[in-house]
C-alpha cells in the first residue's frame, strides 16, 4: 500500500513541480504574447515561434525538475522499493517525449528537453536510492 501511495504522491508532486517552473515562474518571467492560449495545443503548434526563448528554457527546466523531485518524493515515501520512483520517472519521461514529438520545436529545444529528462532520471534515481532503508 505504501508503494502505491509513493507512486501516486510522487507523480502528483512531479506534475505540480512542472507547473510551478513552467507556468508560474517561466510564464511570469517571460510572458506569452498578447492573446496567447497556452491550454490550446493548436494555438501552441501554430505559434511556437512567438513563445519567448526564456519560457522555452523554463519548460526544459520544469521537465527536468519534475522528474528529479517526483522520483525523490516517491523514494522518500516508499523507503523500501525503487519501483515507485522508477514508475514516476518513466511516466514523466514519457510525458516529456510526448511533448517533444507532438509540438513542433527548434532542434535545440527538443534535444535539450530529451537530454535533461534522462539526466533528471539519473539524478532522481540517485536521490531516491539514498532514501532506501536497509531491510
Amino acid at each position: 500500500m505504501r508503494n502505491i501511495l509513493a507512486t501516486i504522491v510522487g507523480f502528483v508532486v512531479a506534475g505540480v513541480t512542472v507547473y510551478i517552473f513552467e507556468t508560474l515562474l517561466g510564464q511570469s518571467l517571460f510572458p506569452l504574447p498578447e492573446g496567447a492560449d497556452p491550454m490550446n495545443m493548436e494555438w501552441i503548434k501554430n505559434n511556437m515561434d512567438q513563445i519567448p526563448t526564456g519560457a522555452k528554457v523554463f519548460v526544459v527546466i520544469a521537465h527536468f525538475m519534475g522528474i528529479v523531485v517526483g522520483m525523490f518524493v516517491a523514494g522518500l515515501i516508499s523507503k523500501t522499493s525503487m519501483v515507485p520512483a522508477y514508475i514516476v520517472g518513466c511516466l514523466m519521461i514519457a510525458a516529456t517525449f510526448f511533448n517533444i514529438f507532438v509540438l513542433p520545436k527548434e532542434l535545440w529545444f527538443s534535444i535539450s528537453d530529451g537530454a535533461f529528462a534522462f539526466v533528471g532520471f539519473l539524478i532522481g534515481t540517485s536521490l531516491a536510492k539514498k532514501q532506501m532503508t536497509k531491510v
